[in-house]
């Protein structure tokens, strides 16, 4: 399987890059399904590594504790990296 960014990373010139947690939260369950969930957070880390700033939105969807248990991961380790994330 090959995650897209598009699919729930935008980039806007000049501006934080923006992850939205609903299309994050439908990918998950999709690689769940085909066991491919090491590599769409693989692939995010790999996105991530692009910008120095993300804005979270839509974070009701990280209800589900095993995508907030790796998103956390993702972003402690873009945090430690010296990169800025904020929600909102």
């Amino acid at each position: 399987m090959k995650v897209e960014r598009r699919d729930f990373l935008f980039l806007r010139a000049g501006q934080p890059a923006v992850l939205s947690c609903e299309p994050l939260f439908m990918r998950f369950l999709d690689s769940q399904m085909d066991g491919s969930t090491s590599l769409l957070f693989e692939n995010l880390v790999s996105d991530l590594r692009q910008v120095t700033a993300v804005r979270l939105t839509d974070t009701t969807w990280l209800a589900r504790a095993e995508l907030k248990t790796e998103l956390d991961r993702v972003l402690d380790a873009f945090r430690a990296a010296g990169g800025t994330v904020t929600i909102g």
